[in-house]
């Protein structure tokens, strides 16, 4: 049987290769586990199939009164289960001690959106005179316009463009492709980018949007740029990308009320991460209910 470390290598070796997860989860897994590893002391020194329910309830305890967050122990959690999967799998293990233990209840957090019309405030105020100008306005056009996490806008290149589709085909989580349509104010942002792209770019850089030194622009830049220009023009709420994320879906969602093509245009595996994503103010439900439901309606008096 191996050590419990080589186990931990072995299963996110798995992740990587077959699960296509990314770099930065494949990290997280690892500290989660390699803490847990620490926190268990001698307990798994023959492995993790020596541990049982109740070693997870002291941890969790441990955990809880050192002053982890609910959201950090459901994730420490969460790279456990993943792991005994794994072990299970490769008969390494018999049972997953998680299956019957209770986290701690979790509240979900939902970032504030941008009210609608500080997005126009946003988009329709920005200056477009200088290339980095022109740059920046394309990039939070796109963001809204088809709602792309950080990563997808930054990977973005030239080729992922299809301008006869009026659509753009990104790389989301778990290397999955999908194509998403552009709206008309953000295909002529683009369009303006691009006529100034060539004088910025390096000769062989693919990207679409790239920094003053030719290169494909950072995640971090991109963040700096989308904060300086909410701080400029004097929006009430911080811009970041994830935060054009969410509104975008959001006021999508409040427009046509259809959860599964939001679903789809955000790129979620699962329905259940777009509800929790997006949400509806309580007026617009109500007046989706009073116009559908058939004992909502009010009778005329005859």
């Amino acid at each position: 049987m191996p050590a419990p470390d080589k186990q931990i290598n072995h299963y996110l070796e798995h992740l990587y290769r077959e699960k296509n997860y990314s770099p930065h989860t494949i990290k997280s897994y690892r500290r989660q586990l390699t803490t847990t590893l620490i926190d268990c002391g001698e307990d798994t020194k023959a492995g993790w199939q020596q541990l049982d329910i109740h070693h997870f309830r002291s941890l969790i305890a441990k955990w809880h009164r050192g002053g982890l967050s609910p959201r950090s122990i459901h994730q420490r959690l969460s790279a456990l289960r993943g792991l005994y999967n794994f072990l299970i799998r490769e008969k390494q293990a018999e049972a997953n001690p998680l299956d019957s233990l209770n986290a701690p209840k979790m509240a979900r957090k939902l970032p504030r959106d941008i009210e609608i019309d500080e997005i126009f405030k946003l988009l329709d105020g920005m200056p477009t005179e200088s290339a980095l100008e022109i740059r920046d306005h394309a990039i939070l056009e796109l963001l809204y316009s088809s709602g792309l996490r950080l990563a997808e806008l930054a990977n973005l290149n030239l080729f992922n463009i299809d301008f006869s589709d009026n659509a753009v085909q990104v790389i989301g989580k778990g290397n999955k492709t999908r194509r998403v349509p552009v709206g008309s104010k953000a295909l002529k942002a683009i369009k303006n980018w691009l006529q100034l792209r060539d004088t910025m770019a390096n000769v062989e850089e693919a990207a679409v949007f790239v920094s003053q030194r030719g290169s494909r622009l950072s995640h971090r830049s991109i963040q700096a740029r989308l904060k300086y220009w909410g701080q400029r023009l004097g929006l009430s709420t911080p811009v970041h990308p994830h935060k054009m994320r969410h509104s975008f879906a959001t006021h999508m969602l409040e427009s046509s009320g259809d959860l599964r093509a939001v679903q789809e245009l955000l790129g979620h595996a699962n329905l259940s991460t777009t509800q929790i994503y997006t949400h509806l103010d309580f007026q617009h439900l109500a007046k989706i209910y009073d116009d559908a439901h058939p004992r909502a309606h009010k009778k005329k008096l005859s």
